[in-house]
């Protein structure tokens, strides 16, 4: 199929007149069709744990506006929690689904796109007038498009990193500065002026080509030395000893471990480039 054919077809699908695997609409409603496959049901677990995760921004969006901005911000890490837990349990179950993938999606624009970008604003960004507003809906779309960019390359890239910064990752800083601040520091607010370079700096990350390590695909089931375990479970310790402090801190070192690594990877092949074989061939004989 030429390239033209696969962009009219795809077309049609989008006018209603076929759907994405080309199947007419009096065919998909005929026994295995796909709209009958899907009037069949949906995996109800896996979905429920997605709409909690929705929940968890909607329920930002709303601590926010009535100013419990510390609730707000825990209740994006659940969400972050959350997010992991469906797909792992719908692996599990077996109860894999194009529909799932869409509402997780959907999800994840929530919750981690418009709820952290209203709780920025309404926070610290609501001063600086069309420049804070601008900052929160610049994140809120960069996270869009980061979603829109991973749905269709995600059988593309390579699956131990990312392209772009994580959407969960981006609002994960950002929940966490408002913990570190409001629940260790006892501030009420962070600088307006960090945040805002920071708010502008993750939705250009988002939508940049800088790569980020993908932990999910870490093979937990090899056998690791015993002093590693230990070093996790005191690593865990900290982290429940210290959670807004820590929580700040991998935050903060995720997302700077990509421009960094990133940067030295740009930095070792400027200083030891591919050598050219015609350059080698071209000098005197």
């Amino acid at each position: 199929m030429t390239m033209e054919n696969r962009k009219d077809e795809q077309k049609e699908n989008m006018n209603g007149e076929m759907d994405l695997d080309g199947m007419p609409p009096e065919e998909q409603a005929q026994p295995g069709g796909r709209l009958h496959r899907f009037r069949k049901g949906v995996f109800i677990v896996p979905s429920l744990v997605t709409s909690a995760a929705f929940f968890c921004g909607f329920y930002t969006v709303v601590a926010s506006i009535n100013g419990d901005y510390y609730k707000a911000a825990w209740a994006i890490i659940l969400a972050m929690i959350l997010d992991g837990l469906d797909g792992r349990i719908a692996r599990a179950m077996g109860a894999t689904s194009n529909f799932g993938v869409e509402f997780d999606s959907l999800s994840d624009l929530m919750s981690f796109g418009l709820a952290p970008a209203i709780l920025m604003y309404n926070w610290v960004l609501q001063p600086y007038g069309r420049l804070g507003w601008m900052a929160a809906f610049l994140f809120a779309l960069c996270g869009a498009l980061r979603l829109a960019r991973f749905n269709i390359q995600q059988s593309d890239i390579r699956k131990d990193h990312f392209v772009g910064m994580p959407i969960p990752a981006a609002a994960w800083l950002l929940a966490a500065t408002v913990l570190l601040t409001n629940g260790a520091l006892e501030m009420e607010k962070a600088p307006g002026m960090v945040m805002l370079v920071t708010v502008y700096t993750l939705a250009l990350l988002m939508v940049s080509n800088v790569p980020y390590r993908n932990f999910k695909y870490i093979d937990t089931k090899k056998r690791r030395p015993f002093h590693l375990f230990l070093w996790i479970v005191l690593f865990l310790f900290i982290v429940a000893l210290f959670p807004h402090h820590m929580l700040f801190a991998m935050a903060a070192a995720y997302m700077l471990h990509g421009p960094v690594e990133w940067f030295l990877s740009w930095r070792k092949g400027a200083d030891d480039p591919t050598p050219n074989p015609e350059e080698e061939t071209s000098g005197p004989m």
